[in-house]
């Protein structure tokens, strides 16, 4: 089912550009990152995107200016935010404390949350426009650390659009930051979680030592020419209710029928999309998801800590295996992955990251996996109300567009809930990754036409 927005076209009148800096004075310092944080992986930024539809007990309040004003007085307790990362002997980063504030960017569209069409999911329609990429703003280092981007809609609803230095901190700690500008939005003077730094939590161990296995960050050559071509992407977005997720369970063996709903369309995407780019059967594939740490602590890590907080456990096999084999032997490495994160694995992590000079994750073969349904994006109010749609603006984000997918809650027209996937592949490997999605769907001849919305893409990059 293609959605209507797809080929929407607005205009979006943009103020100039400026910066919004803490209310109030606060420390000028240096902080260093953790050594999960400064690695070459996170070294990009994140796009994020919420919509708000027009709320009439708001009549007369400006979400711009209510929004600016929120921001500042947020940043006094997120002081790190409003200063500019500074790169120190091994590819150290630290962030420099200057106050010189965030980007911010006030617009106006001439467009109403109602043509975006009831199917509010990515890819949308003039991103760029509602995102707009700052020239000389998205730089890792001695750049603004968040651009935030305020949009008015004709119906009275509005666009709040971020973008994150990933090195600063994860899904969590963004969620974490936004529900604060909330609460200060609504009138609150502190934040309910009050913003933990402790960075030095997750530093490596003197002297570092890895300990456990990371595949992960192998080194693997380019041999096969299997890192995915720029142009001619075509983004997907499909959406699995429970009547998909049951068609998909069908296929899971008893034994591991307790397996959680990520578990099983991890593993089911997985081999549908290895068997779309028709890799050589005996070449390594790598499904990589991330896996939210926070808790793996003893003691865990405090409550407001913002800062990276995860690994990428990989679970590792070749294409042949990956293809000819049952969907139970996708679910069982994608289950071991997930078990593997400790608090041990998290401090060989660390340990990894300083005496590799903070590689990034293998891209080769590589397919990343990052569940945000119970990340709370949706959950951020300005007083506007919960967000008609929250998380991430585009599937396949960060250094190597194509190889991410993000899990994103979604409510459709008929109040189902389910998961929205969006999916980032070459056209021809996209149509063959629909066709293997439909004959899972439809094993028992159930009509389970998979819920698509598209747009065609040329990578800008």
């Amino acid at each position: 089912m293609a959605s209507p927005s797809t080929s929407l076209v607005f205009t979006v009148r943009r103020r100039q550009p400026e910066l919004v800096a803490p209310a109030k004075a606060t420390p000028h310092e240096f902080q260093q990152l953790s050594d999960i944080d400064d690695q070459e992986s996170l070294r990009f930024q994140i796009p994020v995107i919420q919509f708000y539809r027009y709320d009439p007990s708001m009549q007369g309040s400006d979400p711009v200016a209510v929004i600016r004003e929120a921001i500042a007085e947020t940043l006094v307790f997120y002081y790190p935010f409003a200063g500019r990362l500074r790169e120190g002997p091994a590819r150290k980063l630290m962030v420099d404390c200057t106050a010189e504030g965030i980007l911010f960017i006030e617009a106006d569209a001439d467009v109403t949350l109602q043509q975006f069409g009831d199917a509010l999911q990515p890819p949308f329609p003039c991103l760029e426009e509602l995102l707009y990429n700052v020239p000389g703003s998205d730089g890792v280092l001695n750049c603004p650390l968040l651009l935030i981007q305020v949009t008015r809609l004709k119906c009275g609803g509005f666009i709040f659009a971020l973008r994150l230095n990933h090195t600063m901190g994860d899904a969590a700690g963004l969620v974490q930051f936004m529900m604060a500008v909330g609460e200060m939005a609504r009138g609150a003077r502190v934040p309910s979680i009050q913003p933990v730094w402790k960075r030095e939590l997750l530093k490596a161990r003197d002297p570092p030592r890895v300990t456990c296995t990371h595949h992960e960050y192998d080194e693997v050559a380019d041999n096969q020419g299997t890192i995915i071509p720029l142009d001619d992407m075509a983004h997907r977005s499909f959406f699995f209710r429970p009547i998909e997720m049951s068609a998909i369970r069908r296929f899971v063996p008893q034994h591991l029928s307790k397996c959680s709903t990520f578990e099983v369309l991890t593993a089911c995407l997985w081999r549908c999309r290895t068997i779309a780019l028709q890799p050589d059967p005996a070449e390594e594939v790598r499904l990589l998801c991330i896996v939210n740490a926070r808790a793996k602590f003893n003691p865990a890590l405090p409550v407001g800590y913002y800062g990276n907080a995860f690994a990428f456990p990989v679970a590792l096999t070749t294409a042949g295996r990956l293809c000819q084999n049952p969907l139970g032997y996708a679910l069982e490495l994608v289950k071991q992955a997930k078990a593997d994160v400790t608090e041990e694995y998290m401090r060989s992590l660390a340990d990894l990251m300083v005496i590799r000079g903070r590689p990034h994750f293998t891209v080769v073969g590589t397919y990343l996996v990052s569940d945000l349904t119970r990340a709370g994006f949706g959950e951020v109010d300005f007083g506007w109300g919960k967000a008609a749609y929250g998380g991430p603006a585009k599937g396949g984000v960060g250094a190597i567009p194509g190889v991410a997918s993000f899990y994103i809650p979604f409510k459709d027209n008929n109040g189902q809930d389910g998961i929205v996937v969006p999916i980032c592949l070459p056209a021809p490997a996209m149509e063959r990754f629909i066709k293997e999605l439909d004959t899972m769907l439809n094993a028992n001849d159930q009509p389970n036409r998979v819920q698509t919305s598209t747009t065609f893409i040329t990578s800008a990059l």
